[in-house]
């Protein structure tokens, strides 16, 4: 089984660092031309460089933008062109006392978490329709359905989500275009190992901090570690790929089986 995307053209926002990055570089790897997204510009020519690799075999076009904003949408997609992959990954959190969260940050989580991902199913999907093949992947996350009480905005935002791609998909019903979620589990990205050096014996090899940490912190993963986004990365190669054709209107986990669910 090969998963092969050349000729596809896939946008990842949020696409400099973290998850992002990894499913940038695994859809390259697939053969896709990915445009890759983040507010400025110095930063996403920094990952393409630091991304390409020695024998320039991935093809990253470079797409900066605020894609909170319709402008930002505009000028990415101007950016990248026809769009037959859509990856909207940009996500904001931060852990805040619930009765702290006011108007003004619930907004801003909405702004960013969920309007930012219809914009661009709204500007990308009819294209996709009339090409007769597209794909839209929400990532969510483990907090949509196991709502985090320290930010409850946060996990609010992201059950939007899985909505959002389930009501899209039923619009793109028939076409030959797919909308899925991808729910990302605990994932080993940027600043994770101090915050778990923060909570488990700083002498401790990476290895076994991790796993001390989601036996003491985590106890529900039956994975027993983090995630590397390289592992988010490969689900969503899968379901942007031709294989995953019958995968629609999905939420479908790479948690770790974080989630205490014996269904997607």
């Amino acid at each position: 089984m090969r998963i092969d995307l050349t000729g596809r053209t896939a946008l990842v926002t949020g696409s400099t660092q973290g998850i992002g990055r990894a499913i940038a570089i695994t859809l390259a790897d697939a053969g896709a031309r990915v445009a890759v997204n983040g507010r400025g510009a110095e930063k996403v020519a920094a990952t393409i460089e630091e991304a390409t690799g020695d024998d320039g075999s991935r093809r990253f076009v470079a797409a900066p933008g605020d894609v909170t904003e319709p402008s930002g949408v505009e000028a990415v997609l101007d950016a990248c062109g026809d769009v037959d992959v859509l990856v909207n990954n940009l996500g904001v959190f931060e852990a805040v006392p619930p009765l702290e969260i006011d108007d003004d940050e619930w907004r801003r989580y909405f702004e960013v978490n969920v309007l930012a991902s219809v914009r661009l199913i709204r500007s990308t999907l009819p294209g996709m329709v009339e090409r007769g093949w597209g794909r839209v992947l929400n990532i969510a996350s483990d907090s949509a359905i196991v709502i985090p009480a320290e930010m409850i905005h946060y996990g609010v935002s992201k059950t939007a989500l899985l909505s959002v791609a389930r009501g899209f998909a039923k619009e793109a019903a028939g076409t030959g275009v797919t909308v899925n979620s991808v729910i990302a589990g605990p994932t080993h990205t940027g600043g994770v190992e101090s915050f778990v050096y923060q909570l488990v014996d700083p002498s401790l090899p990476w290895d076994e901090a991790q796993r001390e940490f989601m036996r003491l912190h985590r106890p529900q993963s039956l994975l027993r570690r983090l995630i590397e986004p390289e592992e988010i990365g490969n689900m969503v190669a899968y379901l942007a790929s031709p294989l995953a054709s019958a995968t629609t209107g999905a939420a479908v986990r790479v948690d770790g089986g974080y989630v205490d669910s014996i269904v997607p």
